[in-house]
C-alpha cells in the first residue's frame, strides 16, 4: 500500500512539472516560472546590481575643488563601442530560441557581471514567449536588470537594445517610466543628449497629458536624468531647473543630496551667492543626507559669504564641526576652510596657524594639501616673504599629482621665477656673513667660532639625551615599558639592563664627569664601526678647521664683495620689475649703492631708484636721483627719457619687450598654434633691435616651420640659422639638427 502512495505521489509530481513547462500557457506554468525566475535567480542578479552599485558610490572619489558629476562614476570615451547592423538587430541577442548569452563566456566576473548573467539566466530558462506575447511577468524586469547591468558594464549599445526591447513588448509594464529613463541616460553617455532631452520630455508631457501618477522616484529620476542632458548640451539655465525639481521630493537620498549640492556648486559659479548658500543651507538641513555632503556643504558656504555677520555665523559653526570627533576625516579641509575665513580678515597669525593644523591633520588628501601649501605661499608672498613663499611653492610642486593642471603650472612659473630671487638672497646673506668675520681681528675670529661650537655641543647634548630616552622608553622597549607601567625606569632592573647596552653601542664607554658628551672622553670598546663616526664628529668642534675657511687675501674678499652687490643690484630689478615692490627694490638698491659698487652699476642704480620713487609717488627722493643723472650723466639715454619724457626708451627697455614677446610666441608654440608662430615673429622681427635676442626669435620660427611643413622647408630654415647665427647657441643647435637630418 505504502509503495503505491509514493507511485501516485511521484507521478502527480512529474504530471505538475510536465504541466510548467515554459511553453504552455497555463496558469500553473505562469505562476511556475515568474515565482521561480524572480526568487532563483532575478533576486540574487538584484542583490549583485545593489552591491555594485554601492562600490561605486564607495569607492568613487570626488574632488570637491570642481563641479561635481551628477552621476558618482566615470565612463571612459574610448570604450563606447560603435553600433553595427547586427548589434542592434533584436534576432541577435534576444531570440529566445538560441542562447546567445553564455555564463561560461563572462570573464573577470564583477557584480554588474553576474547581475547581466542572472538576468540572461531568467530570460533564458523562465521566458514563456507564446503567440507573440511574453507570458512571464518577471521577464521585463529580467530584461531592465540587463539593461541597467549593461550600463554600468558600459556597453551602452547593448544596453539599449535590452531596454528598447522591454519598451516595444512591454508597453503597459509597471516599469515603463523607469526604463525609458535608463535608454535615455545610456544615450546621453553616447553622446546623444538632444535624443535623451526628447525621450524624458515626451515622458513627462504623455504623464501630464493622461495624468497618470508616477512614483515620486521616479520622478526624481526622470529630472536628474534631464539636468544631466542639459548639462552635457551646455544649457545650464535648464539643467538648474530640473536640478530643483529633482531635490523637491528626495527620496532617493544621496542622490538628493548630490543634486542640491551640484546645484549650489552651479549658483556659486555664476557669483549667485545667496541662492547657491540658501541651497547648501537645505542641504545641511536635510537630516537624511550623507555626512560628507553634509560637510562640503558647510566648506562650500565659506566661498558664498556675501558678509561679515554671516562670515562670523560659518566660522562659529566650522569650529563646532571641528570640534567633533565623528568630523576627524574631514579636518584638513575643515582647519583649511577656517584660516581662509581668518586671512579674509586680515588675521594672518590664525590664519597661518589654521593652514599648518590642515597640513598636520592625519587624513590629508594630496589635492587638498596642494592647496593649502599654495595658500601659505601665495599669504607669504603678499608680505614679501619671498623665500618662504617659495619654499611653499615647492611644496606644491612635490605633490601635485596633475602637473599640467593650469593651476600647477601657474604656481610653476611662480616658483620659477622666485628661484633666482631665493638664489641671490642666500648668496648676500652667505657673502655678507664671509666679508663680516673676514674683517675681525684674529682674537674676534676665535670668540665668534668658539661660541658656534659651544652651540653645536649643547644642542647635541640635548639631542643626546633625547634619544636615550627614546632608546630607554620607545621603539623596541616599549613591550618592557608597558610590561612594568606605572614603575620608575631606575627600579626596572630589565628596562635599566637594556638602556645601559643601548647607551654603550651608541656613546662607548664614558665616565660620569662633566662634559661626557665630548668625543675625546668615549672609550669604545669596538673602534672599526664607530671611529669614523667620532672624527666625523671632531671636525664638527674643530675651532681651527673654521678659521682655515675663512678668506685672507684681498683679492678673494674683493670677489666676495663684486658677486654680492651684483646679487643687491639683481634683486633690486627682480623686486622692482617682476614683482612690482618698490619698497624692497629701494631696501636692495639703496644699500649697493652703499657699497662703493663698480662704475658701470652706478647710472643703472640710480635710474631704477628715481623710477621706485616716481612709482610711490615720493617726490623728494624721486627728485634727487633724478638730479644726479641730470647733471653726473647728462649725455646718457636715462637723461634725455627725463628730459623728453613723450620719448620711448632704446636699447635695454626693448630688450625687455622683446623677451617678453619671445614668452608669448613661445606660449602659442606650446599650444601648437604653429602657423600663428611662424606669422607673428616675421612681423616682430621687422620691429627687434635687440640683436642677441634675433636668433632665439629665428629659431623658434624654424622649430614652428618643421611643426607643419615638409622636411625640405624645415632644412631650408634651419640652414638660414646656422650660417647667419653660426656663433651662437641657436646657430650650434641647429647645426646639430641638420646632421641628425642628414643621417
Amino acid at each position: 500500500m505504502e509503495y503505491i502512495k509514493k507511485t501516485f505521489l511521484y507521478l502527480f509530481l512529474f504530471a505538475t512539472l510536465c504541466s510548467c513547462s515554459a511553453k504552455k500557457d497555463a496558469v500553473t506554468s505562469r505562476n511556475y516560472h515568474a515565482f521561480t525566475s524572480y526568487f532563483n535567480i532575478l533576486f540574487n542578479g538584484e542583490e549583485a546590481f545593489d552591491n555594485g552599485i554601492q562600490a561605486i558610490n564607495e569607492g568613487y572619489k570626488d574632488d570637491w575643488f570642481q563641479q561635481l558629476p551628477i552621476e558618482p562614476i566615470v565612463f571612459d570615451d574610448r570604450k563606447i563601442a560603435i553600433p553595427t547592423f547586427k548589434e542592434v538587430a533584436p534576432e541577435a541577442r534576444f531570440s529566445l530560441n538560441k542562447k546567445t548569452e553564455v555564463s561560461e563566456e563572462i570573464k573577470n566576473e564583477n557584480s554588474f557581471e553576474r547581475a547581466e548573467e542572472k538576468a540572461v539566466k531568467a530570460i533564458q530558462k523562465h521566458g514563456m514567449y507564446i503567440d507573440g506575447l511574453e507570458r512571464n511577468g518577471q521577464i521585463d524586469d529580467a530584461y531592465l536588470l540587463l539593461g541597467k547591468s549593461r550600463y554600468y558594464s558600459q556597453r551602452f549599445v547593448p544596453a539599449i537594445e535590452a531596454l528598447n526591447y522591454v519598451i516595444a513588448n512591454y508597453p503597459n509594464a509597471s516599469l515603463i517610466a523607469e526604463t525609458k529613463i535608463w535608454r535615455a541616460k545610456a544615450n546621453i553617455r553616447m553622446g546623444n543628449e538632444e535624443l535623451a532631452i526628447e525621450i524624458m520630455n515626451l515622458l513627462l508631457f504623455v504623464k501630464d497629458t493622461l495624468e497618470l501618477d508616477f512614483d515620486p522616484e521616479i520622478k526624481e529620476q526622470a529630472n536628474t536624468a534631464l539636468a544631466m542632458a542639459y548639462i552635457q548640451s551646455d544649457s545650464l539655465h535648464k539643467a538648474k531647473k530640473h536640478l530643483i525639481l529633482a531635490t523637491r521630493t528626495r527620496k532617493n537620498r544621496d542622490q538628493a543630496a548630490r543634486n542640491m549640492f551640484v546645484l549650489g556648486q552651479m549658483y556659486a559659479k555664476e557669483n549667485k551667492k545667496d541662492s547657491a548658500a540658501a541651497v547648501f543651507n537645505q542641504l545641511i538641513a536635510f537630516k537624511r543626507a550623507p555626512k560628507k555632503y553634509k560637510i562640503h556643504a558647510n566648506l562650500a558656504l565659506v566661498k558664498n559669504v556675501s558678509n561679515d555677520s554671516l562670515s562670523n555665523e560659518i566660522l562659529e559653526r566650522l569650529e563646532q564641526l571641528i570640534d567633533d570627533r565623528e568630523n576627524r576625516p574631514y579636518l584638513d579641509q575643515l582647519y583649511y576652510e577656517v584660516a581662509g575665513l581668518y586671512e579674509k580678515k586680515d588675521s594672518v597669525g590664525l590664519a597661518v596657524s589654521y593652514y599648518n593644523k590642515s597640513l598636520q591633520a592625519e587624513t590629508q588628501e594630496v589635492q587638498q594639501k596642494s592647496f593649502t601649501y599654495e595658500n601659505l605661499g601665495n599669504l607669504y608672498f603678499r608680505n614679501s616673504n619671498y623665500q618662504l613663499a617659495n619654499s611653499y611653492y615647492d611644496s606644491v610642486l612635490k605633490v601635485a599629482l596633475d602637473t599640467l593642471d593650469l593651476r600647477i603650472r601657474r604656481v610653476k612659473r611662480k616658483s620659477k621665477n622666485l628661484a633666482s630671487l631665493v638664489n641671490f638672497e642666500q648668496l648676500v646673506a652667505v657673502n655678507d656673513s664671509i666679508v663680516k668675520i673676514a674683517a675681525l681681528s684674529k682674537e674676534g675670529q676665535v670668540t665668534f667660532f668658539q661660541k658656534y661650537i659651544d652651540g653645536l655641543k649643547d644642542a647635541d647634548e640635548a639631542a643626546a639625551q633625547l634619544k636615550l630616552n627614546q632608546i630607554a622608553f620607545g621603539g623596541t622597549s616599549n613591550a618592557l615599558a608597558s610590561s612594568n607601567k606605572g614603575k620608575w625606569y631606575f627600579y626596572n632592573s630589565q628596562s635599566l639592563n637594556y638602556g645601559k647596552t643601548s647607551f654603550q653601542k651608541v656613546w662607548g664607554n664614558r665616565k660620569l664627569e662633566d662634559n661626557w658628551r665630548w668625543s675625546e672622553k668615549a672609550s669604545f670598546i669596538s673602534k672599526s664601526k664607530d671611529s669614523s663616526v667620532v672624527k666625523a664628529k671632531d671636525v664638527r668642534y674643530d675651532l681651527e678647521s673654521y678659521i682655515a675657511t675663512i678668506p685672507i687675501s684681498k683679492q678673494e674678499i674683493d670677489s666676495l664683495k663684486f658677486q654680492r652687490n651684483q646679487a643687491l643690484y639683481e634683486l633690486g630689478l627682480i623686486y622692482k620689475e617682476q614683482f612690482k615692490n618698490p619698497q624692497v627694490a629701494i631696501l636692495r638698491l639703496e644699500r649697493v649703492a652703499g657699497l662703493q659698487p663698480k662704475n658701470e652699476l652706478l647710472l643703472p642704480i640710480n635710474w631704477h631708484l628715481y623710477q621706485a620713487y616716481t612709482d610711490l609717488g615720493a617726490v623728494v627722493k624721486a627728485d634727487f636721483y633724478k638730479n644726479v643723472i641730470l647733471t653726473e650723466y647728462s649725455n646718457t639715454v636715462f637723461a634725455k627719457i627725463i628730459k623728453n619724457p613723450g620719448e620711448k626708451a632704446t636699447s635695454s627697455i626693448k630688450v625687455n619687450e622683446a623677451a617678453n614677446l619671445y614668452k608669448e610666441f613661445y606660449y602659442l608654440y606650446e599650444k601648437r598654434k604653429y602657423r600663428e608662430v611662424v606669422a607673428s615673429v616675421n612681423e616682430a622681427l621687422l620691429k627687434i633691435r635687440a640683436d642677441k635676442l634675433l636668433p632665439k626669435f629665428e629659431l623658434l620660427k624654424t622649430f614652428a616651420i618643421g611643426k607643419h611643413l615638409d622636411k625640405e622647408s624645415y632644412q631650408k630654415a634651419l640652414e638660414f640659422v646656422a650660417v647667419n647665427y653660426g656663433n651662437t647657441e641657436e646657430g650650434k643647435k641647429a647645426k646639430e639638427i641638420l646632421k641628425q637630418l642628414a643621417k
